[in-house]
């Protein structure tokens, strides 16, 4: 079965942008001049401040990463992934059958519970990414944390072949990284 390439966030702005072309096409006026600049502008900014998020994010330390909200944590584990060289994709805040980031790399697909917490991860998050295997037909499942995994939760890990990634290890994946 051929894969779909997904489309970019970037379908309205190319067709406000061949809007813009086709009337100043049609009218070859002041006004067209006017929206292409406006409009190139707009994508340059976005461009500038989408790079300059990642930049951040690129470079966060483990203090910046215990001051994210759970969906900045993330989007963090997606652009480390991807500085390590795999494909990642994270998943809708909603809905996403216990997966947070869907990370590829050799042809292994990799699903990952992201769990930005003051306190020890429990036993709920391993049970989620285990669900979620055979619902993403992922080959490996990961739990990732800033902080650490209480036993019950390591216990069941290493039963069902869960990849825990606690607070040391991460800091050591950021390291390779920045």
């Amino acid at each position: 079965m051929a894969k779909r390439k997904k489309k970019e966030d970037n379908t309205l702005l190319l067709l406000i942008l061949g809007a813009i072309v086709l009337l100043g096409i049609l009218t070859l006026t002041k006004l067209f001049l006017f929206l292409l600049f406006v409009t190139l502008g707009t994508a340059v900014f976005l461009i500038y401040k989408k790079v300059k998020t990642l930049k951040i994010i690129k470079h966060s330390n483990i203090k910046e990463i215990d001051e994210m909200n759970g969906t900045q944590f993330e989007n963090y584990l997606g652009v480390l992934f991807k500085s390590l060289g795999y494909k990642t994709k994270v998943t809708p805040a909603s809905r996403d059958y216990g997966a947070d980031l869907i990370i590829i790399k050799d042809n292994k697909k990799i699903i990952v519970q992201a769990k930005r917490y003051s306190n020890k991860v429990g036993i709920n998050s391993v049970q989620q990414i285990v669900g979620a295997k055979n619902y993403y037909k992922a080959d490996e499942v990961w739990v990732i944390t800033n902080n650490y995994f209480t036993q019950p939760a390591i216990n069941l890990a290493y039963a069902n072949n869960v990849v825990l990634i606690d607070r040391s290890s991460l800091i050591q994946l950021s390291a390779q990284v920045n």
